[in-house]
């Protein structure tokens, strides 16, 4: 029979990936509960999926189409906004979703001993139905506009495994710390907001002044959205300041693992 060893005081400043690799059950058990419950006693289930992205996606066509017309580098506006819709759309519901997942697993952490980890990670794979819902309406949308895709598209798996790091990142730390400080659940919905407009979801970031491209690329989302579209579309360009957003999407899930390890030791304490 195997033991499992619990110590509370492990120096180990990562979380311990061999242990969450023997909970993988539990872990695609507790995505596939979040799809069920998702979707439960709905009138038009999966449906609910495409809202959301259909609204925000009316709403910033609007305002950068029509109101403040932006330079889409000659791919139709629309086209140009849902692709990088799809990467902020899968971005913000994984941190929305995984920053309180943890305060909402509260009974069961305090019941049983498992990788806590795997609460938020387990939001990373629920949330790729949605991803691949709206993935193939942009891909409808481009037979729709007949343009086809680019010959950098090869590069797109690259840029997809980024965006999921991104989410997972962020996500990861912002459950750590709405675990610790309960004001994130208001901070975040208020962040979310203002993300999608400092992203260049419905613009290009070429119209940012050169000046203040190394200030906005800070932005982890910025370089990822640019590139998701630079595979997608044969006249957007590649950024050179892309370089630090994907970099940067690293250091948040690193940031991330380190925060979470840290307090995992007191999380069923302090919940």
């Amino acid at each position: 029979m195997e033991k499992t060893i619990i110590d509370a005081n492990s120096r180990s400043i990562l979380p311990d990936f061999r242990e969450i690799y023997k909970y993988r059950q539990l872990l695609f058990s507790l995505a596939w509960r979040d799809v069920r419950v998702k979707y439960a006693q709905t009138y038009i289930g999966f449906l609910w999926a495409l809202i959301n992205p259909i609204v925000n996606l009316a709403i910033l066509g609007f305002v950068f189409g029509k109101i403040a017309t932006v330079n889409t580098q000659g791919v139709p506006h629309l086209l140009f906004t849902a692709a990088g819709l799809v990467t902020w759309t899968y971005f913000s519901t994984l941190i929305s979703q995984a920053g309180s997942s943890i305060v909402a697993a509260q009974a069961m952490i305090k019941k049983i001993y498992f990788p806590r980890l795997i609460i938020p990670a387990s939001k990373a794979i629920s949330g790729l139905i949605d991803f691949v819902i709206i993935l193939i309406c942009l891909v409808i949308l481009m037979i729709y506009y007949e343009v086809p895709p680019s010959s950098n598209v090869i590069f797109l798996p690259f840029f997809i495994v980024v965006i999921i790091v991104a989410g997972l990142g962020g996500g990861i730390l912002i459950s750590a710390l709405t675990s610790r400080y309960r004001d994130f659940s208001f901070i975040v919905p208020l962040l979310t907001r203002l993300g999608m407009f400092i992203t260049p979801i419905g613009y290009s970031s070429s119209s940012v002044p050169e000046e203040w491209k190394y200030l906005y690329f800070l932005n982890p989302l910025a370089g990822v959205v640019e590139g998701f579209r630079w595979c997608l579309f044969d006249h957007t360009t590649l950024e050179p300041y892309m370089l630090y957003s994907i970099s940067l999407v690293f250091i948040l899930l690193a940031i991330g693992l380190l925060y979470f390890n840290k307090v995992d030791r007191v999380m069923a304490d302090i919940l």
